[in-house]
């Protein structure tokens, strides 16, 4: 026996299965954790950051000092997105983040108003 690998053998899953960094714990729904929704770690959130797994831990780091999206919370952690949203409940239920949604798309306004609008006010003031 050696204690060589066989070359054709290779690790191809990951050494950690995506069910113990959850504990189980199934996806939020999907429109509570957009890719664009903005997260942050509360002022409290270093003094529990103990307790976190190391997963939870490292998205809790991420988040210190500023806003960054989810997507890319998922990009720097290299966790999969639906992982993610999962850490993210775990640490807003815990209080340690806030989740600011994002802005929603303006909505189209009838170009026949914005005309009328924009003669109104030529005709006030004369430009």
């Amino acid at each position: 026996m050696t204690d060589e690998p066989e070359p054709g053998l290779e690790l191809t899953s990951a050494l950690v299965p995506l069910f113990v960094i959850t504990n189980g714990r199934s996806l939020p729904p999907e429109h509570a954790y957009e890719r664009t929704t903005l997260v942050s770690a509360s002022q409290d959130a270093s003094a529990e950051a103990r307790t976190l797994s190391p997963e939870a831990r490292q998205v809790l780091e991420l988040v210190t000092g500023g806003f960054l999206s989810v997507a890319e919370v998922a990009a720097h952690t290299h966790l999969p997105l639906g992982i993610v949203r999962i850490l993210l409940a775990q640490l807003e239920e815990r209080g340690l983040i806030a989740a600011r949604k994002p802005i929603p798309r303006a909505e189209h306004v009838d170009r026949d108003v914005l005309n009328a609008v924009l003669d109104g006010l030529r005709a006030r003031f004369g430009a």
